[in-house]
């Protein structure tokens, strides 16, 4: 009996891929990978070596055994092993913006995190972290690319007005922003953008999934923008006063 296509559904799944995503990244057709999901053809050996080395699978462990279930010396339990090896250990899982989307749905499914990859970084305690690749320009001079390192924050109420934080919302998904707390509304955060360009917006507390606090942030050399100091002079007065006018607004 091959398991060829329920694994490929739960291998799809893990990363979050929609079937389109990983169509285009086995370069075959959409409607192939819901035939080999669903049972109706057989997975060419071509496609199967691609999956295999994708996930760092045997042919034998991906047509052989169900994934989903197997224990032992599988590829998801090879490296939920390494990961409690390294207990003692910082251990910083990866959300990256390819897996932005398929973090939303799986931010609290386990099989979900161990397929992220792990780093570690020897500055930070022992707690729980997680980084996440960042877009756009709403942050400047914080540069689209960057990698933010945050450190869960258990509730809401332990945000801290005008600090940094990752988070995750059921409207907007995965968001680094300056929170400032509401004063009046208990249940609302404003989330401001450090490139006055962009508008604070609000936020109801019942709508966020994860809080993050920014620890570190990890960029690439010669990505940081080189600022004249009149233009710089002027974001910060413009930031400063886009923020007091919030807080009166608040208080």
């Amino acid at each position: 009996m091959s398991f060829a296509g329920k694994n490929l559904r739960y291998l799809r799944k893990l990363r979050g891929y929609t079937q389109e995503e990983f169509a285009q990244k086995l370069g075959i057709k959409r409607s192939l990978i819901g035939a080999y999901e669903e049972e109706r053809a057989e997975p060419k050996l071509e496609v199967l070596e691609d999956v295999a080395q994708m996930y760092k699978l045997s042919l034998d462990e991906l047509l052989l055994k169900d994934l989903s279930a197997a224990k032992g010396t599988s590829y998801i339990e090879q490296r939920r092993k390494l990961k409690m090896a390294s207990e003692n250990t910082a251990l910083i899982s990866f959300v990256p913006v390819k897996a932005a989307a398929g973090y939303l749905a799986g931010y609290a499914d386990t099989e979900f995190l161990d397929e992220l990859n792990t780093f570690t970084l020897p500055m930070l305690a022992p707690g729980q972290y997680r980084a996440f690749e960042i877009i756009g320009d709403s942050m400047l001079p914080t540069p689209s690319g960057s990698v933010i390192v945050g450190e869960k924050v258990e509730n809401v109420e332990e945000v801290k007005s005008s600090n940094t934080y990752v988070v995750l919302s059921k409207q907007d998904g995965i968001v680094y922003k300056r929170i400032l707390k509401n004063n009046r509304a208990k249940n609302k955060l404003t989330l401001v953008s450090d490139n006055p360009v962009y508008e604070p917006y609000s936020v109801s507390t019942d709508d966020i999934l994860e809080v993050w606090k920014a620890v570190f942030i990890l960029q690439k050399a010669n990505t940081v923008q080189r600022w004249d100091v009149n233009q710089l002079a002027g974001m910060v007065n413009n930031l400063q006063a886009q923020v007091s006018t919030l807080k009166k607004k608040l208080n």
